[in-house]
């Protein structure tokens, strides 16, 4: 069965007003995801990195790994993005700097209106693609060979 999406799934949402992210600095935010629940409670506020890097250059980034998806800190001092699953490492841009991680950080597309940081929400990207889909499966053999 296929879920249906909700209206607002594939939405822009805003991470806040500009001041809130310094230029030069990386910062967590949280925004509400756009198909959750009102019993989704607190589990319906997603936390996500934000990196002002000039002007109106930004990164965000998902907080998860990209090997695992365990929750990766950001740390200043060393200006890496450290996972506490297994010990992978990000540079400040996202990137792999070390690790089990394959790529780097996933990003989420941004724009800024009405000096506001709005990102796209909604699906995030996996590191891999679907295997199979729907309309190649034939009844009664199994996916696999």
């Amino acid at each position: 069965m296929i879920r249906e999406r909700k209206p607002g799934y594939e939405s822009w949402l805003s991470l806040g007003p500009l001041a809130g992210f310094p230029a030069g600095q990386t910062r967590l935010a949280t925004y509400r995801n756009p198909a959750a629940n009102p019993s989704d409670g607190e589990t319906a506020n997603i936390p996500c990195w934000v990196r002002h890097v000039d002007g109106e250059k930004f990164q965000v980034f998902a907080i998860n790994c990209a090997h695992l998806g365990c929750p990766v800190r950001w740390f200043p001092q060393s200006g890496l993005f450290m996972c506490p699953c297994h010990g992978g490492a990000y540079y400040s841009d996202g990137s792999r700097a070390s690790g089990p991680p394959e790529r780097g950080l996933f990003e989420y597309r941004y724009k800024v209106e009405q000096d506001k940081l709005l990102i796209e929400a909604g699906e995030m990207p996996t590191t891999g693609s679907p295997t199979a889909s729907l309309i190649n499966i034939s009844v009664g053999r199994p996916p696999c060979a």
